[in-house]
């Protein structure tokens, strides 16, 4: 039977991708050695390659929507999605563009609504919930599920047992993390955002992510020791005890301590609590207690964390007028699920809105997803945490306050912040730009050993070369490093190392990737990131069916709080002056008058060194750094 161009096409990319399967696993066996046979990753379209014997291979292709060897061949109701169903770059060109369409979409609330739910269905269905794997893990046991105490993650690991780093192509070994992050991740020049993002964003970022991405420092990747889902525990704390020491335990509220007519977060002299860390800074005049222990040592922790305890008190006032017959602990359970609500709306309506760059309006409505067999339940994946490193964006001068201040002047400082006032501090920090991402040579050197470990816990974690997580998320693998970089210099650069792009690093391949039109990132971190983003947002109980509904939050009046919460109205609603505020830089302002770079900031050095041991932090009255001499880490 005659072949169509199209089915000749397909076969002799699966028959190629099988004979170099095949070569591989020859090649390998005549050297003598007994590598693991899926070191060569034959198995296409989400197919799982299991060894079978010594020198062997099976790719399980069940539910995938292929067969064959490979799992190279689509059954008929697969070719006819794929023909259906438009690429990402198409989907991306059609909500970035045809602003007029788009408007009287976002004008109808059943048209947008609709939309979401298609939105969703394609994203969501991208992340395994359950995951097959987790930790270090290359197969599946019952541990996968009730080991909590790990990352999650969408691929298993490269095999210990390969020819080579990424499996059967590239170097013999990988670039050493600390030359390669000076050479393509640090900045020489500041960049700005193309997208004109604030400083804003970024801080707002670092605050709630905080709450999921909870990595045990002390005992390094794969631990952690979070809820992982939106919890607001970094608001309110992630136990009982941090819990009860922050509140006031009248009408619901929060404890807090008012300086200069403000309310912040309450000091450490009047929270009762073991679990603080023991970290002295006597020229500090303010040292805060927070939900999340290490909130303490940036300013810009803040911000954030004084916005939400102010709404949480706001919200309980409230509730008061609406149920004077509730009690304290009440009101306070109640205002959290709204404070959990508003996060959520917020997140997707103005943060995940900037992040998308979309002419359609996102929209958090549970009553989307009813039905259709949402889990409201949530993993953290390996992955996800590994490309939520965006420290591009965070310049090396910073405006605190009226004056230019590096983030080494602000480690475990929250003065400047205090002493300006917040309604200062935000309208400074909604008018200063961010740095661009994608491309690379773009990270500060304050920020830089977040990079370097970054780059060493993707090899601990012997995560995936970059292709395959395209692969993975529905993606076009490149072919070149021409194509992935967009440009020659940089592209023979990385090729000089790598050698083959099947070979580059995901974490190296997130951040240097060519910017996608009209959004932050590069194709690869925008199309990974919102199935993991939506997933556990819209997966959050809080969005279950017999949850969603007005008794949950004390009736229509807390019900209206989360439908009408966005950003400008969190800050309008706590901040004195209702400064207007949004994540991006107000047109007519440049926001990039300080952009000067400073390369000798060590700011996250120093901080991971203190998280580690917070005794390493401690200063004595004459301002110098104290620790044991014969510690390995004393040398901050």
């Amino acid at each position: 039977m005659q072949s169509r161009p199209g089915r000749d096409m397909n076969l002799r990319e699966t028959r190629w991708s099988t004979l170099v399967a095949t070569i591989t696993i020859s090649v390998i066996a005549a050297s003598g050695e007994n590598y693991n046979p899926c070191c060569s990753f034959p198995c296409q379209n989400r197919g799982i390659c299991s060894t079978k014997g010594f020198d062997s291979y099976v790719c399980d292709c069940t539910r995938t929507g292929y067969y064959g060897e490979n799992c190279e061949y689509a059954i008929f109701s697969t070719k006819i999605y794929k023909l259906l169903k438009p690429s990402p770059s198409t989907v991306q060109h059609l909500v970035t563009n045809y602003k007029f369409v788009w408007d009287i979409i976002n004008g109808i609330y059943s048209l947008r609504k609709l939309f979401m739910g298609a939105v969703l269905s394609m994203r969501v269905a991208l992340v395994a919930e359950p995951t097959a794997y987790i930790g270090t893990d290359e197969y599946t046991s019952m541990d996968t599920y009730l080991n909590k105490t790990v990352y999650a993650r969408s691929l298993p690991p490269i095999s210990e047992n390969c020819p080579l780093p990424m499996g059967v192509v590239g170097p013999k070994t990988l670039p050493d993390p600390e030359e390669f992050a000076e050479r393509f991740h640090l900045r020489k020049r500041f960049r700005p955002c193309p997208r004109r993002t604030n400083l804003l964003f970024p801080m707002f970022a670092q605050h709630f992510n905080h709450q999921y991405f909870k990595t045990d420092v002390r005992k390094g990747l794969p631990f952690q020791w979070g809820n992982q889902m939106v919890d607001i525990s970094h608001i309110y704390g992630d136990t009982h005890e941090l819990q009860n020491a922050l509140r006031m335990h009248i009408g619901g509220k929060m404890k807090v301590s008012n300086i200069n007519g403000e309310d912040f977060p309450p000091r450490m002299s009047d929270v009762s609590y073991t679990g603080l860390p023991k970290v002295e800074i006597l020229e500090q005049q303010n040292a805060f207690v927070f939900g999340h222990t290490g909130f303490g040592f940036l300013p810009s922790f803040l911000i954030f964390s004084t916005i939400w305890l102010r709404e949480h008190n706001r919200v309980c006032d409230i509730l008061m007028k609406e149920h004077p017959e509730w009690k304290d602990e009440r009101l306070y359970q109640t205002a959290r699920l709204i404070i959990l609500g508003e996060t959520i709306k917020i997140i997707v309506e103005d943060y995940v809105q900037h992040l998308s760059g979309f002419n359609y309006n996102l929209l958090y409505d549970p009553d989307v997803m009813m039905g259709k067999g949402l889990s409201h339940h949530n993993q953290i994946h390996l992955e996800f945490h590994t490309l939520y490193h965006w420290h591009p964006l965070v310049p090396d001068i910073m405006k605190v306050g009226g004056k230019n201040r590096t983030l080494k002047d602000l480690l475990f400082n929250p003065d400047p912040v205090v002493d300006a006032g917040m309604a200062k501090v935000l309208k400074e920090f909604n008018t200063q730009i961010a740095g661009a991402v994608a491309g690379g040579r773009n990270q500060g050197a304050g920020t830089l050993a977040v990079a370097i470990q970054t780059i060493k816990d993707g090899r601990k974690m012997r995560l995936q070369p970059f292709n395959n997580y395209r692969r993975q998320f529905g993606l076009k693998p490149y072919t070149s490093f021409e194509e992935f970089t967009g440009e020659t210099e940089m592209a023979a650069e990385l090729r000089d190392i790598y050698k083959d792009i099947e070979a580059l690093e995901l974490y190296n391949g997130l951040i240097l990737e060519k910017r996608r039109p009209k959004q932050l990132f590069g194709e690869t971190l925008t199309e990974m990131g919102a199935p993991y983003s939506l997933k556990g947002l819209y997966g959050n109980p809080i969005g279950s069916p017999s949850w969603w509904k007005p008794v949950t939050f004390g009736g229509e009046a807390g019900m209206d709080i989360i439908k009408h919460a966005s950003l400008e109205k969190l800050i309008c609603d706590n901040v004195a002056g209702c400064p207007k505020v949004a994540f991006r830089v107000p047109d007519g302002t440049n926001g990039a008058e300080d952009s000067q770079v400073a390369l000798d900031d060590d700011t996250s050095h120093i901080l991971m060194k203190c998280a580690r041991d917070p005794a390493l932090c401690t200063k004595t009255a004459d301002s110098k750094q104290t620790c044991d001499k014969s510690d390995p880490h004393c040398d901050l």
